[in-house]
């Protein structure tokens, strides 16, 4: 069904995946929070459990928290803006293929308004040099 949103199924099947790419392992060395709003498909206790298995730690924006819902809001517009109407994308494994490569980019290349231009990586690099 077209705008039936994200499933649970949909999220249990995207968390696996960063973790073995950024750590190499099925296992993150520590506990890593993940923050996501607070829809069904991210807060059923099933989503939760299976989150803690690759050493997920699943966090969730404040309930009517303009700000940390604000951020999230501004992260998927710019997803849905840059990457997802520019490419073809007729089912949802195409989307669950590329989507780590379209957030990798928008932390390595995306520049952002809030950052002084720079993409999230160089910003954090350029504050850490400083501090």
């Amino acid at each position: 069904m077209a705008n039936a949103g994200i499933s649970g199924s949909d999220v249990r099947d995207m968390l696996p995946e960063p973790v073995e790419k950024r750590f190499g392992t099925c296992r993150a060395p520590e506990a890593i929070d993940v923050l996501s709003d607070n829809g069904s498909a991210c807060t059923a206790q099933e989503t939760r459990i299976f989150a803690r298995q690759p050493g997920l730690k699943p966090c969730f924006t404040p309930v009517a928290s303009p700000q940390s819902n604000g951020m999230s809001e501004a992260f998927v517009e710019t997803l849905k803006r840059d990457y997802v109407r520019v490419k073809p994308l007729p089912d949802a494994e195409t989307v669950l293929r590329l989507i780590g490569d379209w957030i990798e980019d928008y932390n390595e290349n995306h520049p952002h308004s809030g950052l002084k231009w720079k993409p999230p990586r160089e910003f954090i690099r350029a504050e850490t040099e400083t501090a």
